[in-house]
Formats: C-alpha cells, sequence, structure tokens
C-alpha cells in the first residue's frame, strides 16, 4: 500500500535539525530523537512500580471524537515542540469545535517525543485517566514554556506540579515516569511511524492514510479532509 506524503505551505514542522538554533540559545532539551539505552527512567526503589495492567491502560488509544466519523486524524506530536504548542492553541480549538464535536473527525493523539522530556511528559499524559488526557496535553502546550524548557531536572517538579492539579497522586506520577515498558511501547510507535509514514518531524498528520507534516491554519487544514461537508 502507498502512503501519500506532502507537506503545507504554513509553518515549517519541528525537525531534529530545527531543534538546533533552539539548543544554541539554551531554549530546548537534548533533541535526538530518544532511544530506550538513551532514556533510562527506571524507579528507584523508593519508588512506586507501574503494574502490568497500569500499563496496558496507559498504552491504550487517547482519542477525540465519534468511533465512526468519516475522516480519522492521527496527530503525531511532541509535547516539546512548539509548533505542536502553536497549534493545539490556534488551529485546534476551532477544528475541535466545528469538526471533532460534531462528529466529522475522530482525533487520535500520537506520541512523537524529540527529547527525553517530551517522552516522559507523554508517559504521565498517559498515567491520567484518557477522560483527563486531552484537557491535560493541552495544558502543557498552554504552559509550555514553564515546565518544558526548565534547566536541569527542574522539569520533573514542575510536570509533577501539573499533573497533581489535574488529579494525579504522587505514587502515580513516579510509576508512570519509572515505566519502562510504557517508555519503550512509545518508542516502538514512533519508529513504526517513521518507517511506514516517514515522518521526521512535529506536528505530522496521518488523515485516512495520506500524511501531511506541519502546523497549518484551519482553513489550510480542511483542505487535507476532501468531501467534508
Amino acid at each position: 500500500m502507498s502512503h501519500n506524503v506532502s507537506a503545507p505551505s504554513g509553518r515549517t514542522p519541528l525537525r531534529r535539525r530545527t531543534l538546533l538554533p533552539l539548543l544554541a540559545a539554551g531554549l530546548a532539551a537534548p533533541s535526538v530523537l530518544v532511544r530506550p539505552a538513551q532514556a533510562a527512567t527506571a524507579a528507584t526503589s523508593d519508588q512506586a512500580a507501574a503494574t502490568a495492567a497500569q500499563t496496558a491502560a496507559w498504552e491504550t488509544p487517547r482519542t477525540l471524537g465519534k468511533a465512526d466519523a468519516k475522516f480519522v486524524v492521527e496527530e503525531w506530536f511532541s509535547l516539546t515542540c512548539t509548533h505542536c504548542a502553536d497549534f493545539s492553541q490556534t488551529t485546534f480549538p476551532e477544528l475541535r469545535t466545528k469538526l471533532i464535536d460534531t462528529g466529522k473527525v475522530r482525533w487520535v493523539f500520537r506520541d512523537f517525543p524529540l527529547d527525553k522530556v517530551a517522552l516522559q511528559a507523554a508517559q504521565v499524559a498517559r498515567a491520567l485517566p484518557p477522560d483527563r488526557y486531552a484537557a491535560f496535553v493541552l495544558a502543557l502546550f498552554a504552559d509550555q514554556d514553564r515546565w518544558a524548557f526548565a534547566s536541569g531536572t527542574h522539569y520533573v517538579k514542575a510536570l509533577w506540579q501539573m499533573a497533581a492539579l489535574a488529579g494525579m497522586d504522587r505514587p502515580t506520577f513516579d510509576a508512570a515516569i519509572g515505566d519502562n515498558d510504557l517508555r519503550d511501547w512509545i518508542l516502538a510507535q514512533q519508529t513504526m511511524a517513521e518507517k511506514k509514514w516517514k515522518i521526521d518531524a512535529t506536528p505530522s498528520f496521518v488523515i485516512n492514510g495520506h500524511m501531511v507534516a506541519g502546523e497549518m491554519p484551519y482553513a489550510q487544514f480542511v483542505k487535507e479532509l476532501p468531501g467534508l461537508t
């Protein structure tokens, strides 16, 4: 099966090479695509460990919209991606109101972490109940400067504060951060997306088998939904 790939004329999606100027300015954490050996986050002996049942629940799809919607949109995003944050605050609200809430589009959130910070944030987000997931991800994007670009390991403290506000307890937070099986599952999904859809940037969207890379305004996004009524 062939997969169509296109890049809209909107803003350039965030790629590894795009992150380099940010690194030079001290604005982002290391941006190489994470791999298991690089992202060891094992829980220490005094931390709660995730159970098999928790991990299985955290790996289930995170979606919005009707299951039988005409269009299925997978958004591949990194929680430390500034373009993803812009999209979430500018285009996504209109998409949600006009297309998702009306049953025309089913939205599937897909992790594509560009660094360890984004990976651990994705793990924490998935540890929330599914009905709180989208709101938490949108909150992380809205407050990205507060937690994602904190110096050193301070991002973990900031991330915990936001998770606590979302109703997560500390044992669950520690279990999520230290869940190597969840980490490896996220990275395996990312590798699959790289191979199957040739995704190397965020945000990227797979729309009914058609891949489009890059942040774009609502008017441009709906052009990728032929037959939308």
